[in-house]
């Protein structure tokens, strides 16, 4: 860091000098004309490009056991064309792993394809995927599949406990649209100028995302106890205090989301303030299950994946700073 100091003139206009070292080594010249523009952090940013458009990252990947995972990570790192190409030839099982990993990622089609290659490009346009929207998609889907998944266990309701799993995929899609678009942003902040994001805020995103998308995860699980589940001697009870116990979680989880949104210190703070009645509440499933004539692991289970949902919740409470700073 080099510390400048600042100038004025007697007309009242204030000026800085540039280090010599990085003026040299970016070709600046007398009459060289700098973009200058303010952050909504307030910072000033000098760009010697502002009038040259954005040249597209492109990367050559070689076929190998682990190319999705490849084509994924290029495709987080803000990639836009992805090229596989070997010298022989694609093999078949080859261009179907990369037409997988294609279409678990939001964005990334196939645009050229022939013996030997194949080009996968992304199609967005980041400022036209603003951060709150995409997180909204991703927390309504993992919300209905948490409401779904017990609607399924009470009722048996085998079609709708495979929807579930079904719909994780458009979780993770989403997901993973999310993290390109912020890293974009960190990496780009006239991106995040745009679509009015700090970079400050991208950590929070990134792990409120992850979070929902656990959310989701705890979803699937218990669609998959519902599938699994031949337990039908479950007294009325057990039924009503997990019924009662995923009510209680669910509104904490949509609460906690709307602090997110909101920047809404209190309401986090009333979902973190459960914590002592979320554990009594599951103590007391165990404690009747225990007393029951018959095992009933699959209802200890539910209700210990609803108890980590709820944990989800408190943590993106955690997340929520106060407006303004």
């Amino acid at each position: 860091m080099e510390l400048r100091k600042v100038q004025r003139t007697n007309s009242g206009t204030f000026f800085v000098s540039l280090p010599k070292d990085w003026a040299d080594r970016v070709g600046l010249d007398r009459g060289t004309i700098l973009a200058v523009s303010e952050s909504i952090e307030g910072r000033l940013y000098l760009d010697l490009h502002y009038d040259s458009e954005r040249q597209p990252l492109s990367i050559v990947l070689k076929p190998s056991p682990y190319l999705d995972r490849e084509i994924m990570s290029k495709y987080l790192l803000g990639y836009d064309v992805i090229r596989v190409e070997t010298k022989n030839r694609i093999s078949p099982e080859e261009r179907m792993l990369i037409k997988q990993a294609s279409s678990r990622l939001i964005g990334l089609e196939i645009v050229e394809e022939d013996y030997a290659s194949i080009v996968l490009q992304s199609l967005l346009e980041p400022a036209a995927f603003p951060p709150e929207k995409i997180l909204r998609r991703e927390y309504n889907i993992a919300a209905s599949m948490h409401r779904d998944a017990l609607r399924a266990l009470f009722e048996g309701d085998v079609h709708l406990a495979r929807n579930v799993v079904a719909r994780d995929d458009e979780v993770n899609r989403l997901y993973f649209l999310l993290v390109r678009i912020l890293r974009t942003i960190i990496q780009e902040p006239k991106v995040g100028e745009k679509i009015g994001i700090r970079a400050i805020d991208c950590l929070d995103y990134r792990l409120c995302a992850s979070l929902v998308e656990a959310i989701g995860d705890s979803a699937v699980e218990i669609s998959r106890k519902a599938l699994a589940s031949k337990e039908d001697k479950v007294t009325r009870e057990v039924l009503q205090l997990l019924a009662k116990f995923h009510s209680v979680v669910f509104d904490a989880q949509e609460r906690a989301l709307k602090a997110f949104f909101g920047r809404d210190v209190v309401l986090a703070e009333e979902v973190r303030d459960e914590r002592k009645k979320i554990k009594n509440m599951l103590h007391e499933i165990e404690s009747v299950v225990q007393k029951q004539s018959v095992v009933l692991p699959t209802i200890l289970t539910v209700a210990s994946l609803l108890y980590r949902i709820f944990g989800h919740g408190v943590d993106i409470a955690d997340l929520v700073m106060p407006k303004g700073s």
